[in-house]
């Protein structure tokens, strides 16, 4: 009876880890990169700093971000702060706020730019490095611009002037389905291949991977600040957790040793 239930305890912890995956799976795209960033790496997230209030402060909050904890934690003084990042603020206690009001981001794009406290955690850096990497060419939107990971976003193509412009091509792939009689089927649909340049941008390449990439990191940083003290501090009570369990492993043999 004992294993049956250590099985099935077993069983759900496995499906537990698998439900996160299996619903991305399910929900998200089969186009994907990996941001590969690094929250350690203080100098690609002051870079981003600056990329992100030259490409994203315009429009985007941090509302629940202060310049004095980017300070702080990046390695940036106040002076530095004051005359290379705050462009829409005057003290360091202020929160990151967007220079764009929400009447103009209504009256220009129809809805107001969200908030980027949490945009890390609510998405994923794997999923913010493949957005901001897939806008191409697109006449047919507003902007000029669309997106083959969030097709139809209002948000332009900031970087055109780096990246370049791209097109996107298509291949066709044969899959399998059902008509309305239930009887199986196959049908041709249109899957991403990759993008096609259209015109060059200021930037080689891998020089805008590295500005995606630091921008991302930044963001994946501000959606929680202490997660790398909180990682460190882990590895900490692990070790000390650790030290404790061979004291007690060692004083209950002295203790039990005359026990038969």
């Amino acid at each position: 009876m004992l294993k049956i239930s250590k099985l099935r305890l077993i069983s759900l912890f496995c499906l537990m880890l698998a439900v996160p995956s299996m619903a991305f799976a399910a929900g998200g795209s089969a186009y994907m990169l990996k941001a590969k960033n690094d929250l350690n790496n203080t100098e690609s997230l002051q870079r981003g700093a600056k990329y992100y209030v030259n490409y994203c402060a315009s429009c985007h909050s941090a509302k629940y971000v202060r310049y004095s904890r980017v300070g702080a934690d990046l390695e940036i003084s106040d002076d530095e702060l004051v005359n290379n990042l705050m462009f829409n603020a005057s003290k360091p206690f202020e929160t990151m706020q967007a220079s764009m009001s929400t009447d103009d981001a209504l009256r220009w794009f129809g809805a107001p730019a969200p908030d980027l406290s949490l945009i890390s955690r609510s998405r994923n850096p794997d999923w913010l490095y493949t957005y901001l990497k897939s806008f191409y060419k697109d006449s047919s939107r507003p902007l000029g611009s669309n997106n083959i990971l969030l097709p139809g976003a209002s948000m332009p193509n900031v970087f055109w002037e780096i990246q370049g412009e791209q097109t996107p091509i298509f291949h066709n792939v044969e899959v399998s389905g059902t008509d309305e009689n239930g009887n199986e089927i196959m049908r041709t649909v249109e899957e991403f291949s990759h993008f096609a340049t259209v015109t060059e941008g200021s930037l080689e390449p891998k020089e805008f991977d590295l500005v995606v990439r630091d921008i991302v990191n930044f963001l994946d940083y501000i959606g929680e600040p202490v997660k790398v003290k909180r990682k460190k501090m882990g590895v900490w009570v692990i070790l000390y957790l650790l030290i404790l369990f061979g004291f007690a492993y060692f004083l209950k043999k002295e203790i039990w040793k005359d026990v038969h």
